[in-house]
């Protein structure tokens, strides 16, 4: 059965997320070999038949030949972009739909669904939060801790990968005993 995943700060292209100037220091000595790993684990999370939402940042200082030629090798049937700070060349990729927010209903296995919050940025407060919705974001990259329920989905919270809601809920869970609790 195809599924939903979320996936943010890609930054396919971005030689800085490699070294110590932004914080991030991700273990990839090359960006090629930082490139080509997260192709793999992409392609390993998500099947072809899947939806993904991408919330921002997906590259930067990447040519755009360069960056075409990554997309075409993701897997996914359906792929959305919520821009990022970073996504001047992203945005001109095919996607199915370009958007600055979105909130996304994924089917679940009791015939409901889940209301998402989708944006680039955390909010302290979304549409939809106070029946049920859950807010995912990027461009903090695992900095600003989450609540039970919301959280950054960058790869830099997530090794390096797409995750679905069943996923995410784990990190969330973790968030809420980190709360004490509260919901």
């Amino acid at each position: 059965m195809p599924q939903v995943t979320f996936v943010a700060d890609t930054h396919w292209g971005h030689r800085a997320v490699l070294g110590p100037r932004l914080g991030l220091n991700r273990p990839f000595a090359t960006i090629e070999e930082h490139d080509e790993t997260l192709i793999a684990r992409w392609n390993a999370a998500v099947g072809p038949d899947d939806t993904v939402w991408h919330l921002g940042d997906f590259c930067y200082r990447c040519p755009e030949d360069r960056a075409r030629s990554i997309f075409a090798r993701l897997n996914g049937r359906r792929r959305f972009l919520v821009r990022g700070n970073h996504d001047k060349i992203g945005s001109r990729l095919p996607w199915d739909g370009v958007v600055d927010v979105a909130r996304v209903l994924v089917p679940q296995t009791d015939g409901t669904v889940q209301g998402i919050w989708c944006s680039h940025y955390a909010h302290r407060v979304w549409p939809g939060q106070h029946r049920g919705d859950l807010h995912f974001y990027g461009h903090s990259h695992g900095t600003l801790p989450g609540t039970a329920t919301s959280t950054d989905v960058g790869i830099d919270c997530f090794d390096f990968r797409p995750v679905t809601l069943d996923e995410i809920r784990v990190r969330l869970a973790e968030n809420a005993g980190r709360e004490g609790g509260a919901a």
